[in-house]
């Protein structure tokens, strides 16, 4: 488990990190969300000692990492991929690692098998793809057979087949009872695979939930409805106090609608369906929608009032 409590981080006069607290708990895979510099490299780094908070503290199974003996042991991270001596080979790499933690030779192979490298093995990363750095970087937050794993855009540069082996590593690890902790901005690959939320805006916790309670509280969701006789459908809807919205295939969209209600009040009016779903809101609209005012930087859609 990972304990932040009141986890604060100030460069001169700027704030990156303010009174932080929520916990990473095991058995489940928990997403770590946030706009660009709303500190979740920051936070991270604080996590494993690599920057020292101004003020709260990170605790690492009950202990501070500087406490941890042979820390790969306890947490394995990937920050930085690309963060490997280009005279090293990949075995090389993960043999100096081992070394310095107390860890078994033989585990070497193992992880490099687990992520598929093995061919490479005895190849400088210097010449890998963006993709094969990743999977060297997981080797590593792997090797030390971890109870906490935390990995940041772990599926930057992998290719499709790449994007479901780690997804499914990420939830296997969960369900083994290790704590997994993954930051990414690509919303729809964590929808798939984070179960839990912690969402941070300039350096403030916005959301500490479970993924559906997030989505259910920030994000719309509509009944999708679609019949033959469109007007006598638009009629009861609206007679009901609902406000359909006709959609581009002729059919209507009942925002904040039931599809039980919806689905009775056609049978009451003898209306037939051809169509009745819910439409629920995506992981992406909850975000954009709780972060909104807290991007730091935004773009705009350069109409002519700013061109001007």
């Amino acid at each position: 488990m990972i304990e932040l409590s009141d986890l604060t981080k100030r460069y001169g006069a700027k704030t990156a990190v303010e009174g932080l607290t929520f916990s990473v708990r095991p058995g489940v895979v928990t997403g770590f969300l946030g706009p660009n510099g709303a500190g979740k490299s920051t936070t991270m780094r604080m996590m494993l000692g690599l920057d020292h908070p101004t003020d709260g503290e990170v605790r690492i199974d009950g202990r501070r990492y500087a406490e941890l003996r042979d820390p790969l042991t306890f947490i394995g991270a990937l920050l930085e991929a690309r963060s490997v001596h280009p005279g090293r080979t990949a075995y090389h790499h993960l043999q100096c690692l081992a070394q310095s933690n107390g860890i078994p030779t033989r585990r070497i192979d193992e992880v490099l098998d687990l992520v598929g490298l093995t061919a490479v093995a005895r190849k400088r990363p210097k010449g890998f793809s963006l993709g094969m750095g990743q999977r060297l970087g997981i080797a590593s937050a792997m090797l030390g057979d971890p109870r906490i794993l935390m990995f940041d855009e772990p599926v930057n540069g992998l290719d499709p087949e790449g994007i479901h082996w780690i997804r499914n590593l990420m939830k296997r690890l969960a369900a083994e009872g290790r704590t997994v902790f993954v930051s990414s901005h690509l919303m729809s690959e964590m929808a798939l695979t984070a179960e839990h939320l912690v969402v941070i805006g300039r350096g403030r916790l916005l959301a500490d939930t479970s993924m559906a309670r997030f989505i259910e509280e920030n994000a719309r969701t509509s009944v999708r409805v679609r019949s033959p006789e469109p007007e006598r459908l638009r009629e009861a809807l609206e007679g009901a106090g609902l406000a359909p919205a006709r959609r581009p295939d002729g059919g209507f969209e009942v925002e904040g609608g039931d599809t039980a209600r919806v689905g009775e009040l056609a049978a009451e009016h003898r209306v037939t369906l051809h169509e009745l779903s819910v439409e629920r809101a995506s992981l992406e609209e909850a975000f954009m929608r709780l972060t909104h005012g807290t991007v730091e930087y935004q773009a705009h859609d350069g109409g002519d009032d700013e061109l001007g």
